[in-house]
Protein backbone atom coordinates (compact mmCIF):
# COMPACT_ATOMS: atom_id res chain seq x y z
CA UNK A 1 0.00 0.00 0.00
CA UNK A 2 2.40 2.77 0.61
CA UNK A 3 4.15 1.77 -2.97
CA UNK A 4 0.68 2.35 -4.08
CA UNK A 5 0.44 6.01 -2.16
CA UNK A 6 4.33 6.75 -3.35
CA UNK A 7 3.54 6.45 -6.96
CA UNK A 8 0.81 8.53 -6.53
CA UNK A 9 2.44 11.19 -4.50
CA UNK A 10 5.14 11.34 -7.54
CA UNK A 11 2.75 11.64 -9.91
CA UNK A 12 0.64 14.66 -8.12
CA UNK A 13 3.74 16.24 -7.72
CA UNK A 14 4.60 15.97 -10.87
CA UNK A 15 1.68 17.44 -12.84
CA UNK A 16 1.70 20.39 -9.92
CA UNK A 17 4.96 21.25 -11.43
CA UNK A 18 3.65 21.15 -15.23
CA UNK A 19 0.67 23.11 -14.08
CA UNK A 20 3.04 25.79 -12.56
CA UNK A 21 5.02 25.35 -15.51
CA UNK A 22 1.82 26.19 -18.00
CA UNK A 23 0.61 29.46 -15.65
CA UNK A 24 3.79 31.41 -16.55
CA UNK A 25 1.87 32.60 -19.92
CA UNK A 26 -1.51 33.44 -17.90
CA UNK A 27 0.80 35.72 -15.93
CA UNK A 28 2.13 37.15 -18.17
CA UNK A 29 -0.93 38.06 -20.16
CA UNK A 30 -1.80 39.45 -16.65
CA UNK A 31 0.91 41.85 -16.67
CA UNK A 32 0.84 42.59 -20.13
CA UNK A 33 -3.11 43.72 -19.87
CA UNK A 34 -2.20 46.04 -16.62
CA UNK A 35 0.48 47.92 -18.98
CA UNK A 36 -1.67 49.12 -21.21
CA UNK A 37 -3.61 50.79 -18.53
CA UNK A 38 -0.65 51.57 -15.81
CA UNK A 39 -0.40 54.78 -14.37
CA UNK A 40 3.25 54.21 -12.82
CA UNK A 41 6.31 56.35 -13.06
CA UNK A 42 8.84 55.75 -15.90
CA UNK A 43 11.18 53.96 -13.76
CA UNK A 44 8.71 51.64 -11.87
CA UNK A 45 7.64 50.98 -15.55
CA UNK A 46 10.93 49.59 -16.51
CA UNK A 47 11.19 47.70 -14.22
CA UNK A 48 8.15 45.75 -14.68
CA UNK A 49 8.72 45.64 -17.98
CA UNK A 50 12.50 44.39 -17.42
CA UNK A 51 10.84 41.67 -15.25
CA UNK A 52 8.38 40.75 -17.50
CA UNK A 53 10.64 40.17 -20.69
CA UNK A 54 13.00 38.18 -17.41
CA UNK A 55 10.23 36.17 -17.03
CA UNK A 56 9.61 34.99 -20.47
CA UNK A 57 13.49 34.13 -20.90
CA UNK A 58 13.35 31.74 -17.76
CA UNK A 59 9.95 30.39 -18.71
CA UNK A 60 11.32 29.15 -22.30
CA UNK A 61 14.37 28.31 -20.63
CA UNK A 62 12.17 25.57 -18.86
CA UNK A 63 13.17 27.68 -15.67
CA UNK A 64 9.76 27.82 -14.52
CA UNK A 65 9.96 28.75 -10.36
CA UNK A 66 12.65 31.70 -11.37
CA UNK A 67 10.30 32.70 -14.17
CA UNK A 68 6.78 32.57 -11.86
CA UNK A 69 9.39 34.52 -8.99
CA UNK A 70 10.51 37.33 -11.85
CA UNK A 71 6.46 37.79 -12.86
CA UNK A 72 5.45 37.97 -9.38
CA UNK A 73 7.35 40.69 -8.57
CA UNK A 74 6.44 42.62 -11.59
CA UNK A 75 2.59 42.00 -10.73
CA UNK A 76 3.79 43.66 -7.20
CA UNK A 77 5.35 46.64 -8.62
CA UNK A 78 1.58 46.77 -10.92
CA UNK A 79 -0.73 46.41 -7.57
CA UNK A 80 -2.04 43.03 -9.02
Amino acid sequence: MNLAKSILMAGLLSFSGLALAHNCPNEMKQIDAALKVSKLEASKLDEVKKLRAEGETQHNAGKHDESMASLKKAKSLLGI
